[in-house]
């Protein structure tokens, strides 16, 4: 995490198709299902409280977990267009 404390934007791969209806469940991040059966979750988590949380919640559902990386921040122009890493 920064030491700013400035949100972090993270990407985080399961193991299994998420449906895009738990995008509300988790803080808006986005819901990608690929081809090979995952799905990646992107978006910016606030601080290292908000990724526990949010960690625990895809521990809660039995999802399991390929990988949890920090990504680089998007541009601005790519976040107002929906665009997001």
């Amino acid at each position: 995490m920064n030491t700013a404390h400035e949100p972090e934007w993270f990407e985080i791969r399961l193991q299994q198709h998420l449906d895009q209806r738990w995008a509300s469940w988790f803080d808006g991040m986005t819901i990608e299902p690929h081809a090979d059966g995952s799905t990646l979750l992107r978006g910016h988590v606030a601080d290292q409280a908000a990724l526990h949380g949010l960690l625990a919640r895809l521990r809660d559902l039995g999802l399991p977990l390929v990988s949890v990386a920090a990504v680089p921040v998007p541009p601005p122009q790519a976040i107002k267009k929906g665009n997001q890493p």
